[in-house]
């Protein structure tokens, strides 16, 4: 049988009441363009998830000879998801996170995209951010005229520090993946960025501008791994040595690691526990390059740094609250 030319990798780990959701939006994808049929396998990996993902997915792709559960004790999701690639066959391998969903003209469009930027590693589609129920469109920066081509990643990324590649709307050339070694294992935080920026330092990136894929953001706070912090050593801004000639040499790549630096450690540099180890990350930043008022925030004195920030997180929680409440009325 002609193996199929993408590969679907879906991580699983306790998202019982969204993975069906997300394996539908798999099959519900044009799996023709022109006259190609576009073959796809999908690989669900379940991380040792504590809940009944695992049955809930198994029942989803029971009957589809182009599918299989993995299962496997919680090793996080860079593990799960090179694992899943491992199981795979595909030319090409497109991650899911099974909170996320595409429009059912995601492989399609990828597909032409390969076509017309073939020297590619990167292809990658725009997407929606989903929050409190509702759908808006990521302003990644590219020009509002940019259809889709090739695009510098760094550049773009600077523009309005919004993702223009993440997980769930993207598809990595297989050859460059295992060039690259995969997701680092080890990290906790931003193992999709570390992928992804080793791979736009090394093949092309190209990007089809209209939204196929939705990046679902309204899980409960304490499953956000944004809203946690990790140890340095699993972090990706700590974790960023192996490119440090790409950093001096390529004044793109040097602004968009500062400007990642300056946002990412604020609140590791004021808690405590992590504030010495941010110290020599932040003395790496080249702060003329930066605005003002990213550099104000660290320059006040940090008694008042951190009395702001707490009370900023609690206007925060309480707007969350008011809004549940205001949702829950209506229904």
């Amino acid at each position: 049988m002609e193996p199929p030319k993408f590969s679907v990798v879906m991580p699983l780990y306790n998202k019982e009441q969204y993975v069906e959701r997300a394996i539908a939006s798999v099959f519900n994808q044009q799996c023709t363009d022109g006259e190609a049929v576009l073959r796809y396998e999908l690989i669900v990996v379940d991380d040792g998830s504590s809940d009944r993902s695992a049955s809930v997915a198994a029942k989803c792709i029971d009957g589809h000879s182009n599918c299989k559960l993995v299962q496997q004790r919680n090793s996080g999701v860079g593990a799960a998801r090179n694992r899943g690639v491992a199981e795979s066959t595909g030319e090409y391998v497109c991650f899911l996170d099974a909170d996320d969903w595409w429009e059912p003209g995601f492989l399609q469009q990828i597909n032409r995209l390969i076509h017309a930027c073939p020297n590619a590693g990167i292809y990658c589609t725009g997407y929606y951010l989903v929050k409190n129920g509702k759908q808006s469109i990521a302003p990644i920066g590219v020009e509002k005229d940019f259809e889709s081509g090739y695009i510098d990643y760094c550049r773009t990324y600077c523009r309005t520090l919004c993702m223009p590649v993440t997980s769930s709307s993207t598809a990595v050339r297989r050859d460059c993946f295992d060039a690259v070694g995969g997701f680092n294992e080890n990290l906790s935080f931003g193992e999709d960025f570390h992928l992804w920026i080793r791979l736009a330092l090394k093949y092309p990136v190209a990007l089809v501008n209209r939204p196929l894929a939705n990046y679902f953001q309204d899980l409960p706070p304490k499953r956000r791994a944004t809203r946690r912090l990790h140890d340095p050593e699993r972090h990706m801004l700590w974790n960023l040595g192996s490119m440090e000639a790409a950093e001096r040499e390529n004044k793109e790549v040097k602004r968009l690691f500062d400007l990642l630096r300056s946002g990412g450690l604020y609140r590791y540099y004021l808690s405590r526990r992590y504030h010495d180890a941010t110290l020599p990350e932040l003395a790496k930043i080249d702060w003329s390059t930066l605005s003002a008022k990213a550099k104000k925030k660290y320059t006040i004195p940090l008694w008042m740094a951190r009395t702001r920030f707490t009370f900023g997180e609690w206007g925060v929680a309480c707007k969350r609250h008011i809004l549940a409440a205001l949702s829950r009325g209506r229904k």
